[in-house]
């Protein structure tokens, strides 16, 4: 999908544990301005939704399912839908504004998400509107997930 990217994170191993470099800005221009933290549990979906002008930059600690809509008029990949699987090694996932998308953990046990997004939530202060449209609870909805 045009501006989307998904790779796997080098993991660095030793006899402490491991380390993986999750964002440098020589390899992207992507520039986040927060991040948060998020545990989804085994067999839990979080999405779909899109945003008007955020981008979000996701980490993926786990297995997931990646589901992905473009929903941008005006891109070379409009109406184009994706799923993609997680290998379980540390993945990084850019999904620009106006892509919809949703995950689900597909793992016997909890997953960690660090998302990085290039929009303050609620912006400065906590005082704007969210950047969200949600259609997890709209049965009318183009963006279902079907297993």
């Amino acid at each position: 999908m045009e501006g989307f990217d998904i790779r796997e994170l080098s993991v660095f191993e030793d006899e402490r544990g491991w380390l993986t470099e999750i964002f440098r800005n020589d390899i992207t221009d992507f520039r986040p301005v927060m991040s948060y933290l998020s545990m989804t549990k085994s067999g839990q979906i979080r999405g779909p939704h899109e945003h008007t002008e955020q981008t979000d930059y996701f980490c993926f600690l786990g297995k997931f399912r990646l589901y992905l809509w473009d929903n941008r008029e005006k891109s070379l990949t409009y109406q184009q839908h994706k799923v993609i699987d997680t290998s379980g090694l540390p993945t990084v996932a850019v999904v620009p504004a106006g892509i919809v998308h949703a995950y689900k953990n597909v793992s016997d046990e909890g997953g960690m998400v660090i998302n990085m997004p290039d929009r303050l939530y609620k912006g400065e202060g906590k005082k704007e509107p969210v950047d969200e449209v949600r259609y997890e609870d709209d049965p009318a909805s183009p963006f279902r997930i079907i297993e």
